[in-house]
Formats: structure tokens, C-alpha cells, sequence
């Protein structure tokens, strides 16, 4: 049996659209080529790759598997005809949210590795990103390695880059806006926003709800996810109310930042890439990060350092 690329180029197409028209637009050919390279497909494996109705397409069971597979596939051999051809590929980068530490490090390597082209991809989380590093559409990602919940995911190296500051993002008229710093305790009579930002994600929420408990905090009653400044600084202003971030989160206009102390709150940052990737931007994204941690002190714990579990269990061990 011969899966030949064009028909699992075309059957990706419509897995992902979910959508034949939309499928034969991105593909640029006609819609009944799709069609047709489909039904070849389902006939060369013996079984139905999709459920179509006059409504909707939806994979089957079959389907879904093969999906994982045909976008391993695809990418391999498009990977294999760039490097025959002597190009150098660009370098797919979750970097999660502008400015954030993982972008940082991104603007590092990016001087380091001169004549290679990075690409800044916003998903937000490691549910997000992952399955592409596995599908091989995405390089490189950032999260908190030891907070997913998912399915493991095979073929994956991971490496500790930063414990960063958990602070807080304030009205600046807010009282504790006059402070340098902001005891956790301070939090309690205030219900502290810990879903907004575009560092939020279903890591971050898993150790918020932690440092919650932990402390005696009470959380805000959950709110839609607020993505980007300008939408940042119109909720705050609308709130009047603290919202959880990290050191590194962007000004806001009309708000300002303050770290967490009594305790002192840390986020674990990890790089996290496909086994086997070998390419400079790698290499030089590893670097930057060594060297913002040895320069910037990372990797260095206050004596007071809370840090969600399981980390702080592996620390301890």
C-alpha cells in the first residue's frame, strides 16, 4: 500500500479545516481534486477517514490517527527537500506572550544565530503547543515542564531556564500600589485575579490555585482569560482589582507591577524541543538562556522561595 504524500497533503488540508472548500483554498486547487484525493486515500487504507454530512466533516477514530502520522510525514520530507537543496530552515519559537521571559530569550538567540530565520508563535500554554512540537509544526516551546496534565508526550527534551517572580499588577491608584513590594497576606481581603495575562495558561492556573491554597488566599471568582495590554489595562481599570503576573509582564498603561513576598512566589520556566533537533537556532536559544541565568541569577531561589508542587518536591530531592 502506497500513501503517496500528495494524498496526505490533501486529506491534512481538510482534517484541519474541517472543510473541503476551505481545505481546496488553502491548497489552491479545486475542490473536487480534494474530494477525489480523499476517497483515493480512504480506499488505499480499506476504511472512512471522515464523517461528511450536508453540515459538517468530522474525523473518525481512523482518521484521527492517521492525522498525527500524515503530519509527521509531511513535515520529515518537507524538511528532507530543504536540506537537500542546502536551505537552511527557519525555526518555529512559542515564545507565549510578547516581552515575556521565553521572548527574551528568543531576542538573545536571535543575535547569536546570524543567516537563520526565527519565527515567534503566540498558543499560550503547553495544552496548546506541545501536540505541534509532536506534529513537528512547531520547534521550540516554553511552559512549566512539570505542570502538564496532558497525555505525556514522547520524543521530548526539557530544560530549566528560569525561576521567575510572581508579582502582582495593580491599579495605580490601588493602596498597595504605594508599596515596593506586596505580602501574599495583603492579597487576602482583595480576591486576586489569577487568569488574565498572556502568560496564563493551564500550568499557570494549576500553581495560582496552589499558592492559593497554600497561603490561605481567596481567589477571584473565575473571569474570561484577557489577553494583550490594551485589553489588560481597560479590565483593570473596570476591576479595580490585583491581577497574579510575573516579573516580566509588559508595562500597562495605568497599572504598575509589584513582587509577591512572605513568601517569596516563584514560576518555573523550561525550554522544551523535539528529541533530535539539531539546528543552530537551538543551540543558540540554550545559550541565550544559560547566560541570562548565570548573568541575571535565574536560577538562584530566595531561602523564602515557594514553588508549586511537584517542583518543590523535586527541588527538595
Amino acid at each position: 500500500m502506497d500513501l503517496e504524500l500528495r494524498l496526505l497533503r490533501h486529506f491534512v488540508a481538510v482534517a484541519e479545516e474541517l472543510h473541503f472548500s476551505r481545505a481546496a483554498a488553502r491548497l489552491f486547487v479545486a475542490q473536487q481534486a480534494v474530494s477525489r484525493d480523499v476517497r483515493k486515500l480512504e480506499d488505499r487504507v480499506g476504511t472512512p477517514l471522515l464523517d461528511r454530512t450536508s453540515r459538517r466533516v468530522e474525523l473518525t477514530p481512523t482518521g484521527r490517527q492517521l492525522l498525527v502520522r500524515a503530519r509527521q510525514l509531511l513535515a520529515l520530507h518537507d524538511e528532507t527537500v530543504l536540506e537537500l537543496r542546502g536551505e537552511g530552515r527557519s525555526l518555529l519559537v512559542d515564545v507565549v506572550g510578547q516581552r515575556l521571559t521565553p521572548a527574551l530569550v528568543l531576542a538573545a538567540a536571535r543575535d547569536r544565530a546570524e543567516g537563520y530565520e526565527f519565527f515567534a508563535r503566540y498558543h499560550g500554554g503547553l495544552d496548546a503547543s506541545l501536540p505541534l512540537l509532536e506534529s513537528r509544526r512547531l520547534d521550540v516551546t516554553f511552559g512549566r515542564w512539570h505542570g502538564v496534565t496532558t497525555e505525556p508526550v514522547q520524543g521530548l527534551e526539557h530544560q530549566l531556564i528560569r525561576y521567575e517572580r510572581i508579582s502582582v499588577l495593580l491599579p495605580e491608584h490601588h493602596p498597595l500600589a504605594a508599596h515596593d513590594e506586596v505580602p501574599l497576606a495583603a492579597l487576602r481581603r482583595t480576591e486576586a485575579c489569577w487568569h488574565c495575562g498572556d502568560h496564563a495558561s493551564g500550568q499557570w492556573e494549576q500553581a495560582m490555585l496552589q499558592l492559593f491554597a497554600d497561603t490561605d488566599t481567596p481567589p477571584a471568582p473565575p473571569r474570561p482569560n484577557v489577553r494583550g495590554i490594551d485589553e489588560l489595562a481597560y479590565h483593570i481599570q473596570q476591576w479595580d482589582q490585583p491581577i497574579l503576573t510575573i516579573s516580566s509582564q509588559p508595562d500597562v498603561p495605568g497599572a504598575v507591577v509589584r513582587p509577591l513576598v512572605q513568601p517569596v512566589a516563584v514560576y518555573p520556566w523550561s525550554m522544551i524541543w523535539r528529541k533530535h533537533l539539531h539546528h543552530p537556532g537551538l543551540a543558540a536559544l540554550r545559550t541565550a538562556a544559560a547566560q541570562f541565568g548565570a548573568e541575571a541569577g535565574w536560577l538562584e531561589l530566595p531561602d523564602d522561595a515557594w514553588l508549586p508542587t511537584p517542583e518543590a518536591g523535586l527541588l527538595r530531592n
